[in-house]
């Protein structure tokens, strides 16, 4: 079998790069280890040239295995810009903590060979090894503060959690390829529709197989890991858990659903609904009670899976729904594009308040407006964009939620666009509250003027002048999840 090796091209360059960085690692001493940080970007800038290379082409090897089609490009190009973005807000913070950098950039860009292997994924067998090359470096990451018991904690339970799921789901991948007799996604929905499959049982495979993927995107009930999980990590790690690696499990459950259990959609689409508007309600209603920060924007994180969710509930099988599935996955990938710019933004905020003081508290960041105008300025755009206020992209995300309803409205659908404009109400609450703590309160006394290095601050401004772009002209974003539909169609 011939691999065509120019598909994988992006997926070799950052094992490649992976590689380097921990041989760097070993042979550099003191501050020069600081170097590894610009050879994992260099690495990452390669890979964005190769994908952006494959763009308009499409690409099978592994047999049908492994496809480069547009859909897989533009959620590669999504996480290789989100590992730029983490990149950069990592460098100073591992840098002067006492952490082990190497080992953190391996583990970084092994997590994200995964993410970057997920969309290309066609096949049972690579959609679990992906996510569990996602997975398995996030466990250790998750830890890299080991003489803090709170972050070893929340590791723990991280990958408690993280196995149980991950048992359910291969359970249920084995039983599904024991009812369809292949692996294969698209052969999987051809046994399904061809009446081959003992549908009563196959319904209790698909349920474990969406249990998997509801962990990797924090959806409740498999939500619980998550706030304690961010809030244990290191800052940048939590960037990373919640946003590339929450886009990685909704890349994994959209070729699921939308292609090997699609027939079957009239059955799961009404339960992902259903945990839609869980996910959303409980996560904003809890995180109307925070008073830390990276919590509230752990439950945050949660509440925007919900809203993600909300596509599936919409989905439909046969060919007369082609075109609600096509605005399905459209908008899912509008969503995440848009919740990587502005949720990376706000954690790189996070991370310059806490270099420097140490604080992470709601409360301590009364007053940033008077000892740090750049980055109050930042995080409001962040917050507001987040709650969904114009001229932000976030208005345009959940306008892209609200826009798949329409294609072709029903009284489910109704319901579930209903609860996104409430719990989007509710959620301006907690942001707003936080805005108001930057402009309004007074800081407390002894806190220092925030100077954040210049490399924390070039990525924070080039997002939030992203995140205000983009909300001024979404079409950046959906002239690129427009030619998406190739998925849907399988």
């Amino acid at each position: 079998m011939p691999i065509d090796f120019i598909a994988i091209m992006p997926e070799i360059v950052l094992t490649v790069t992976a590689l380097l960085v921990l041989a760097a690692d070993l042979a550099l001493r003191g501050d020069a280890k600081q170097l590894v940080n610009p050879l994992a970007t260099f690495g990452t800038l390669i890979a964005i040239g190769f994908t952006v290379f494959l763009w308009g082409d499409e690409r099978t090897t592994f047999g049908t295995m492994f496809v480069v089609d547009a859909y897989a490009v533009v959620f590669k190009l999504v996480f290789l810009v989100a590992l730029l973005a983490i990149l950069g807000i990592s460098w100073r913070f591992f840098a002067e903590g006492r952490y082990f950098q190497g080992e953190y950039y391996f583990l970084l860009l092994t997590s994200f060979i995964g993410m970057v292997l997920m969309p290309s994924a066609r096949d049972l067998l690579l959609l679990f090894v992906a996510l569990e090359t996602v997975s398995i470096p996030a466990f250790v990451m998750a830890g890299l503060r080991k003489r803090d018991l709170y972050s070893s904690e929340a590791a723990l339970k991280f990958f408690i959690i993280g196995v149980l799921s991950v048992a359910l789901m291969l359970f249920g991948m084995s039983m599904v390829y024991g009812f369809t007799g292949t692996t294969d996604l698209v052969g999987i929905a051809e046994a399904i529709r061809a009446g081959d499959a003992d549908v009563p049982l196959l319904l209790g495979s698909v349920m474990l197989v969406i249990v998997g993927f509801g962990f990797k995107v924090s959806a409740v009930p498999f939500h619980f890991w998550a706030p304690d999980t961010y809030a244990g990590s290191p800052m940048p790690v939590a960037a990373m858990l919640a946003v590339a690696s929450k886009a990685a499990g909704f890349a994994g459950l959209i070729a699921i659903a939308f292609v090997a259990f699609e027939p079957l959609a009239e059955v799961w689409a009404p339960v992902l609904g259903v945990i839609a508007i869980l996910t959303m309600t409980l996560g904003n209603l809890i995180a109307l009670q925070q008073r830390d920060l990276i919590r509230l924007l752990a439950y945050s994180s949660v509440a925007q899976a919900g809203y993600m969710l909300v596509p599936f509930g919409l989905a439909r099988s046969g060919s007369d729904a082609i075109a609600v599935n096509d605005a399905a996955v459209q908008a899912v990938l509008f969503y995440l594009a848009a919740y990587a710019v502005m949720n990376i933004g706000a954690f790189g905020v996070a991370i310059a308040v806490n270099r420097r003081t140490g604080l992470r508290s709601i409360a301590d960041y009364a007053g940033l407006s008077a000892r740090s105008p750049l980055l109050a300025l930042a995080l409001t755009v962040f917050l507001l964009s987040l709650g969904g206020a114009p001229p932000t992209v976030g208005l345009w995300a959940k306008f892209a939620i609200l826009e798949a309803i329409t294609v072709d409205v029903t009284a489910f659908g109704v319901v579930l666009g209903s609860f996104v404009v409430i719990n989007s109400v509710i959620a301006f609450f907690y942001y707003l509250k936080v805005v108001k703590t930057l402009w309004m309160d007074e800081a407390r006394e002894g806190l220092p003027t925030l100077q954040p290095g210049f490399n924390l601050s070039a990525v924070v401004v080039v997002l939030m002048v992203g995140t205000v772009v983009l909300g001024v002209l979404p079409g950046l974003i959906t002239d690129f999840t427009s030619i998406t539909s190739v998925l849907a169609t399988g």
